[in-house]
């Protein structure tokens, strides 16, 4: 018999609390049963929910919730590792201090959310701090020497200030023979972006090991498992050639450190290629007369990894990696089903052939990545408890409370906001008693009892889904995706599934069609709407994935697998599927991101298993904040029949009205307006080389600096120095500075000294740019160009604003007058000097405006002259304005709104190299192109930005592969007419 299922909490009103890129630092707290959870200052500790017995906090005598229980491990490293964010990554190398950094920067195209960051950042402070026993600056929570003890399995004595038991980080093979694996387990909700932690990852060793070619904690070798064909397709974007990987997509490697990245290899495969290959195969074939023997550790992994093998060890990124494990011997009271034996299986195969790759090869560490990390029932380990080498946790109520998932909607009642049992515990309510003859043998109902037991809950979930569907198809607004939503039905067997998906479609055999029992005018199959509703056979898919794997196609099958792999997506065979009937469970991988509704109709022994069904839906389709609160825009599923109880939902009523869920529109490149595509340079830096070290700059167009007395920095100045002497020994970067009294700074420093200062970076930045060599121009002949530069851009650029002029030495002010000017400077061609060019990417040299495609819930209009059907802006937008107008201007050919575009310009602010994402690309009649900003308020990284553009258009200029271009700012909306009026007028390509 089932458990009872437990009583859910109370529904909360506002389950987004946080913005997804920084640290949460609230979360709601559950109390007693039936109690309203509590909002709550602070970050949630991480935890699970076991079942029976508790493995974590509870061994230390320490108080836990009931039914949840602590991960010490993870709390330690997550206080310790954000001790180590904000001290700067002490201790870190060099390239990984830069990525980092980068990766935190909030001008990425796509901002990366918090919760990526830090589990790269576990990773990375395991490996290059504890691993290599270097110290901090503080006392951390997990010392080196419990790491070690902990990493080698061994248990430490209880220490106040730590915890005194740990798991085990190494997963040493059953046979007792071979290394142990290196496992580290990062905990990452569904739709919380696990495929970017992976390229992130891949990113810093492969950029590391570029610039240390003989440090093996960095592998040029990058191993990705995954658990079918679906997500094996999906995860190609992590190599780095690949067309439309993640490095370029997510702006997540700087320009100089491409090169690096792309000495590294990445190699994608499906767990079932560990199977063990028959002693009778030879050159793929099969022979009765071959008997090899058994595949040796180093033959497998030779065949496994084929070019990685002798990049050996290499990095493995196990995805879906709640099948990678270990079973242990069953229980006597254990029947082993064959759906379990199948799980046992898939477990065993997969963890041992790691095993096999790291005796033949060598796998430095494994990261494993799983919305749900723990042991299942028939695993022979305790049911629901978590991986033991789990060291970084972010799940799915911190998902939810960040806004990164939909939020799941259940019907309550209206009198007390709690679930409708009948709709909540809808499997109960229809079993819940049944008469002998309504069940088959065994106990289970039958398939039309469930049915008719069921119809009233279907109907109801369905007649919300038609509503939503309505709301979309009969939107006026022009540009809405009009890709219907999908209702998924969760069965607990094939005959249950048959019979739903029979009297939902109409369809009672293939190609025989009639109307269905459920707003047949929607959810019918017919002729010319075959796939609207479908049903999933999980084993049909799982041959269809081991025949195409074996090289031949299974016509049906595949087709069915292709379907379901494009639900949602525009053009696709899946694009029109409006309602998906499944058993048991949808494979991983599956990632529509239009699922609405979704209803239960089986047995759910676990919260686990709860969790796995409703994160089918889940995945929102918009990622734009609202710009007034920073939180992102709240998207629901609703769920029938799926009783979590450990997971945030919002209520609502069955029969009350419904709510305002508001359409999504899709904007895209529309090919009937290929004329009106603007092509751009993928610029990734500048080659500025100088011969006799001449070099110019126009003062009066660098972008000013103003000081804010107000909103002061703290007191940490640049030291004083004079000349050159101090600067020329090392080209490190950055400023020598120091935090001082500011009187005492006044007494002892003068404004010249401080330009000094200025000047020796500015120089030591040109000495390094370009290519990253030096020497080739004396710096003696540099300085004293550069000085008299920083003299007269201070006297005519800098405003005080009443501040004494030492004030400039603030590091932060000196370091911005350092950029500008350097972003300034260009080799002085009438002195003979080479011109300033762009260093394009190698692999897309050149991108262009039919790239653009996604969803958005913010407010969008439809466009002519653009080759992108419609602009998106946030609310009260400036650009929205902006967009009308080049929509008026006569002298407008095309333009695009750079969002999704990837149109980027590299610069730095504060020493930290940043990518800056212009307002719009426009062509004007006169053929030429501008880079147009929109902006009100300008703070002074916005003037490094601008001076960024400018330099970026002098070089594409002078290389001149795609015309002239030049840099606008529009200061208001409403003279953008006449701006594009004179740049008309105008033929100098050079924009202020």
């Amino acid at each position: 018999a089932a458990p009872p299922e437990p009583a859910p909490v109370q529904a909360v009103d506002r389950p987004i609390l946080c913005p997804p890129y920084d640290e949460p630092e609230e979360h709601w707290v559950y109390g007693e049963a039936n109690a309203a959870p509590i909002r709550t200052p602070g970050r949630r500790p991480a935890s699970y929910f076991y079942m029976s017995q508790r493995t974590g906090a509870a061994q230390l005598g320490m108080f836990a919730e009931p039914e949840r229980d602590e991960l010490p491990l993870v709390n330690l490293l997550r206080a310790d590792v954000k001790r180590w964010r904000e001290a700067g990554y002490p201790g870190a190398e060099n390239v990984t201090k830069q990525l980092l950094r980068h990766w935190s920067s909030a001008d990425l195209p796509r901002r990366l959310f918090f919760c990526q960051r830090e589990s790269v950042e576990t990773i990375i402070y395991i490996t290059e701090i504890l691993q290599a026993g270097r110290g901090t600056r503080w006392t951390p929570q997990l010392t080196a020497q419990d790491f070690s003890r902990l990493l080698h399995g061994e248990r430490p004595s209880f220490v106040e200030g730590t915890a005194g038991w740990y798991p085990r980080l190494i997963d040493p093979p059953l046979s007792g023979d071979g290394e142990p694996l290196v496992r580290y387990g990062s905990k990452m909700a569904t739709g919380s972006g696990k495929t970017v932690v992976m390229a992130m990852l891949t990113a810093w060793t492969f950029c590391n090991r570029g610039r240390r070619p003989a440090d093996e904690r960095f592998p040029n070798a990058v191993l990705v498992v995954c658990p079918n064909l679906t997500v094996k397709e999906r995860l190609q974007v992590l190599r780095p050639e690949h067309a439309y990987n993640y490095y370029e997509a997510f702006d997540l490697v700087p320009s100089s450190l491409m090169t690096q990245l792309r000495n590294g290899r990445v190699l994608v495969e499906n767990w079932h290629r560990f199977l063990p290959e028959s002693p009778h195969a030879e050159g793929g074939r099969t022979y009765a007369v071959v008997d090899k023997g058994e595949e040796s550790a180093e033959a497998f992994s030779r065949r496994v990894l084929g070019e990685l093998h002798d990049r050996g060890p290499i990095l493995v990124l196990n995805d879906e990696a709640h099948h990678a494990y270990r079973p242990a011997p069953l229980e006597s009271s254990e029947r082993e089903t064959k759906e379990l034996k199948e799980e046992r299986k898939e477990a065993t195969v997969w963890v041992e052939g790691l095993d096999r790759i790291n005796a033949g090869a060598g796998i430095a560490f494994c990261v494993d990545l799983s919305a749900t990390p723990f042991y299942i029932g028939g695993s022979g380990h305790t049911e629901g408890s978590p991986f033991p080498w789990l060291v970084s946790d972010f799940g799915l109520v911190d998902a939810i409370e960040s806004g990164i998932v939909k939020i799941p909607r259940l019907p309550v009642a209206e009198s007390s906001g709690r679930p409708e049992p009948r709709y909540f515990a809808l499997w109960r309510t229809i079993t819940d008693g049944l008469s002998a003859a309504e069940r088959l043998p065994g106990g289970k109902p039958k398939p039309d009892v469930v049915w008719r037991e069921a119809e009233d809950a279907l109907a109801t979930l369905a007649g919300q889904w038609k509503h939503r569907f309505d709301q979309v198809q009969a939107s006026a607004a022009p540009g809405v995706d009009r890709t219907p939503p999908v209702l998924i039905i969760v069965c607990d067997n094939t005959d249950i599934a048959e019979v739903f998906f029979r009297r939902i479609s109409g369809e009672q055999e293939a190609g025989v069609y009639g109307d269905g029992e459920i707003f047949p005018e929607h959810l019918s199959n017919s002729a010319a709407h075959p796939l609207r509703t479908i049903r999933i056979d999980s084993k049909l898919l799982a041959e269809a994935e081991s025949r195409i794997e074996a090289g031949s196609r299974a016509d049906a099958a595949e087709l069915l697998r292709e379907i379901v792999a494009t639900v949602g997506r525009a053009g696709q065979p899946g694009e029109q599927v409006r309602c998906v009937v499944s058993v048991q469970m949808l494979s991983e991988g599956w990632d529509a991101n239009n699922v609405t509704h979704i209803l239960g109709l089986r047995a759910f022994g676990s919260q686990l298993l709860c969790e796995q069904v409703v994160g089918r839906g889940l995945r929102r389709m918009d990622y734009v904040p609202d710009p007034e609160t920073g939180l992102l825009t709240e998207e629901y599923v609703d769920v029938y029949g799926v009783p979590f109880s450990l997971i945030l939902f919002r209520g609502r009523a069955p029969k009350g009205p419904p709510p305002d869920d508001r359409p999504q529109f899709h904007v895209h490149a529309v090919p009937e307006r290929a004329d009106l595509a603007i092509r751009f340079p993928v610029v990734e830096g500048f080659a500025f080389a100088l011969r006799s070290g001449s070099i110019t700059a126009d003062v009066a167009a660098i972008e000013p600096l103003a000081l804010d007395p107000v909103q002061a920095p703290q007191a940490v100045f640049v030291m004083p120095q004079v000349g050159m002497q101090a600067r020329t020994p090392s080209l490190a970067g950055g400023f020598s500075t120091e935090k001082q009294d500011r009187a005492a700074y006044y007494e002892s420093t003068h404004l010249q000294t401080i330009q000094f200062a200025i000047a020796g970076e500015i120089v030591r930045r040109l000495l390094s740019a370009g290519d990253g060599k030096s020497g080739i121009v004396s710096p003696h002949v540099l300085f004293p160009q550069v000085f008299r530069l920083v003299e007269q851009y201070v006297a005519s650029r800098v405003d005080f604003r009443g501040c004494d002029p030492r004030e400039l030495g603030l590091d932060r002010y000196a370091g911005e007058v350092a950029e500008r000017i350097f972003t300034a400077i260009r080799p002085d061609q009438s002195a003979g000097e080479p011109p300033i060019l762009p260093l394009l990417n190698r692999y897309r040299p050149i991108a262009d405006t039919s790239v653009v495609n996604f969803k958005t819930v913010k407010p969008c209009f439809a466009t002519r002259k653009s080759h992108i059907n419609q602009v998106a802006a946030d609310t009260h937008s400036w650009e929205q304005a902006a967009a009308f107008a080049l929509e008026a201007s006569d002298h407008v050919v095309a333009y695009a709104r750079n969002e999704r575009l990837d149109f980027v310009i590299p610069y730095e602010y504060q020493a930290q190299p940043r990518s800056y994402v212009p307002d719009f690309i426009v062509r004007l009649t006169n053929g030429s192109k501008v880079v147009l900003e929109i902006k009100g308020h300008e703070p002074n990284e916005a003037h490094a930005k601008h001076e960024a553009a400018k330099r970026w258009v002098a070089a594409v200029n002078n290389w001149n592969g795609l015309g002239r271009w030049r840099f606008e700012v529009c200061r208001d909306p409403h003279v953008l007419g006449s701006m594009l009026a004179a740049m008309v007028a105008d033929a100098s390509p050079a924009g202020t």
